[in-house]
């Protein structure tokens, strides 16, 4: 008894086959995978972030809490609320990196402890969801590139610190006590608004100024001196969403909780995956032939051609290739040329002539119409070679 073997077809599946479609997602997320542990390498040996005073990176500020040090300006770095309020008084100096991250609850606390304290707060490119609070009176404006710009005002500070890198978010104010310097289209980037007695609040529209690569570029150092050292104490306050105070009572939409920039990367995303499914996609055109790299049996490429024409239910298809291949090999069989082969008038009667007394309808199974359903195009199968057999021997 001979055992029953099945054997792969063209189009079965094969490990290579499956390694030879699957490699180049392979490669992207081994790529992906690499570039996310080198960043990770690039940045494991600082543990913090940006406009952190004990960072040394390029956008850390490690630079100017050493400067103030020399200066005799001793730098508290706080995380919480509570901790940046306490610290608030006439000799401090309060600065604040992400004024926007803050709730509003947030935002009245701390405006109520820095108001009545004398000492001066500094505010790190706020925009409309603090300035209501913390800056009642000033309005933001669209921001600019950051670029060296001259002082243009009376402040002391600017004007002995000189040209400095400035720009970002630009202010306006409606009639508001207050000092701009480094204008941009005619708006200051730096504001300087004051309250009763001594306490001030200082508005910076970029935060380059404080950054370590950038700071002994033009006169930002002088500037960050200035703004940051007239009291002897600096609390460097780096909000955080961890912060308990910032899920008490404090309501923010979604949007505003996220990072600025998220527009850009939601784009850039957008962009990326448009480009993947036009890489991906079929051509359109015309098919262009090509040498195939390796010899296939006929067998397998007639399967495989048979199995597309049943999935797309292409019956009309089919039928045309079996009555085209079966009419080219009648034509040389009856002593016609090869163009006579696809016409009726030539071939029919020629094929009548042979077998006169056949009982097939040779019109009908040449140039006939598209079978009804996929057992008529079989039967049109048998019937076509039976008619090539009937010709070959008569």
């Amino acid at each position: 008894m001979t055992a029953a073997r099945t054997s792969a077809t063209s189009i079965s599946a094969t490990p290579r086959h499956l390694w030879t479609r699957t490699r180049g997602l392979l490669l992207a997320f081994a790529l992906l995978i690499t570039a996310g542990v080198a960043l990770a390498a690039m940045h494991s040996n600082s543990p913090h972030g940006s406009l952190d005073p004990r960072s040394p990176d390029q956008n850390g500020s490690r630079a100017v809490a050493q400067l103030l040090k020399s200066q005799g300006v001793s730098t508290r770095v706080v995380t919480t609320l509570d901790e940046a309020t306490a610290d608030a008084g006439p000799d401090t100096t309060l600065l604040v990196t992400l004024p926007d991250l803050l709730t509003e609850k947030q935002q009245h606390q701390l405006r109520t402890a820095t108001a009545g304290s004398d000492g001066r707060t500094v505010l790190i490119a706020p925009g409309p969801p603090s300035l209501d609070v913390l800056a009642p009176g000033v309005r933001a404006e669209p921001s600019v590139s950051v670029k060296p710009r001259d002082p243009a005002c009376a402040q002391p500070a600017a004007t002995r610190a000189g040209r400095a890198d400035t720009g970002g978010v630009r202010y306006s104010t409606d009639g508001h006590t207050a000092q701009g310097c480094y204008l941009a289209d005619g708006l200051p980037t730096l504001l300087r608004t004051t309250a009763r007695g001594q306490s001030d609040t200082v508005l910076l529209g970029a935060p380059d100024i404080l950054f370590n690569h950038r700071l002994d570029e033009e006169g930002n150092a002088s500037l960050a001196l200035q703004l940051l050292g007239t009291r002897p104490h600096l609390v460097w306050y780096l909000p955080s969403l961890g912060d308990v105070s910032a899920t008490d009572g404090g309501q923010r939409s979604f949007f505003a909780l996220i990072p600025p920039g998220w527009r850009w990367a939601t784009l850039q995303l957008a962009l990326a995956a448009v480009l993947a499914a036009i890489w991906r996609a079929r051509r359109l055109g015309p098919l262009v032939t090509e040498q195939l790299p390796v010899a296939i049996r006929a067998s397998e490429a007639t399967e495989g051609r048979a199995r597309l024409y049943g999935k797309a239910k292409a019956r009309d298809r089919a039928a045309e290739a079996l009555r085209s291949a079966t009419r080219a090999r009648l034509a040389p069989l009856l002593g016609m040329p090869a163009a006579a082969a696809h016409s009726a008038e030539l071939l029919v009667p020629a094929v009548s002539a042979r077998l006169p007394d056949a009982g097939h309808d040779p019109h009908s199974l040449l140039f006939g119409p598209t079978p009804a359903d996929d057992a008529a195009l079989v039967r049109l199968a048998d019937e076509l070679d039976a008619l090539e057999r009937e010709v070959r021997t008569s």
